[in-house]
């Protein structure tokens, strides 16, 4: 039986989360094993046009990178968002906040912001492009989460990613809630699947794995009174990975 074809491409990204499969090291080897990558720009320098699993980093920002990421869609059976800016857009979709672009590329690059390698609209998730199969979450993402998601793949079982927000995860650990030390915690609305990783180290949940499927709006809310803030305050942590992706928390 053929082993199946991986293949891995980048969009607008910095690359890291696919430096943490490369940090896998020696597992990379046991959970690549069984499957065939042949296309991975960072790894190598084959190029295919045959896969049956496409991994996908970054988003979305130029029509070209629209037209190049359907015709991978199409020729994957199974493809796969990898991190923040591919789930959700990432911190790439900061500039949809900003009416002119324009004026924004000049702000950033000056003289060169005619370039044509610049001229960007605004930022896309994957799957606000084509249909994605499954995400691995995260900025950076969690390499035993990844290498759990391609194992199930390859063993040909569906994984099974958690819809439940980052509170869960922290009441298992055993950790105190940031919210009692005025640290903004977005982990009432946020999935789950690091292993509360931020929080289990003292910071706040930043929210990049994104919004669960069905936010605990109420839950939510009752924390912020509790603890004397009010919406305005969730809004401005919010920012950073959940621009133009407000749910009905605001309101």
């Amino acid at each position: 039986m053929a082993k199946p074809k991986i293949a891995i491409f980048d969009f607008a990204c910095c690359e890291g989360c696919q430096l943490q499969i490369v940090n896998l090291e020696e597992e990379i080897l046991s959970l690549l094993g069984g499957a065939d990558v042949v296309e991975w720009r960072e790894a190598m320098s084959e190029k295919s046009d045959e896969y049956d699993i496409a991994v996908i980093e970054g988003s979305i920002t130029r029509l070209e990178d629209e037209e190049r990421l359907k015709l991978i869609r199409s020729r994957a059976k199974v493809l796969i968002a990898l991190g923040a800016c591919a789930t959700i857009g990432g911190i790439n979709k900061l500039k949809n906040n900003f009416d002119d672009l324009d004026e924004v590329k000049k702000c950033v690059y000056g003289r060169a912001a005619s370039k044509p390698h610049l001229h960007t609209g605004p930022t896309k998730a994957v799957g606000e492009v084509v249909q994605v199969d499954f995400c691995v979450h995260g900025c950076p993402i969690d390499r035993k989460e990844f290498t759990y998601i391609v194992r199930s793949l390859l063993m040909g079982k569906k994984p099974e990613i958690p819809d439940y927000p980052v509170c869960v995860e922290c009441k298992a650990k055993g950790n105190p809630c940031l919210w009692q030390y005025d640290q903004v915690c977005l982990g009432p609305v946020i999935r789950a699947g690091c292993g509360a990783r931020c929080p289990s180290n003292g910071f706040r949940c930043f929210g990049c794995r994104g919004y669960t499927s069905n936010p605990n709006v109420d839950a939510a809310k009752d924390v912020i009174t509790r603890y004397g803030l009010n919406i305005d305050d969730l809004k401005t942590k919010m920012v950073l990975f959940g621009s133009k992706q407000e749910p009905t928390i605001y309101e």
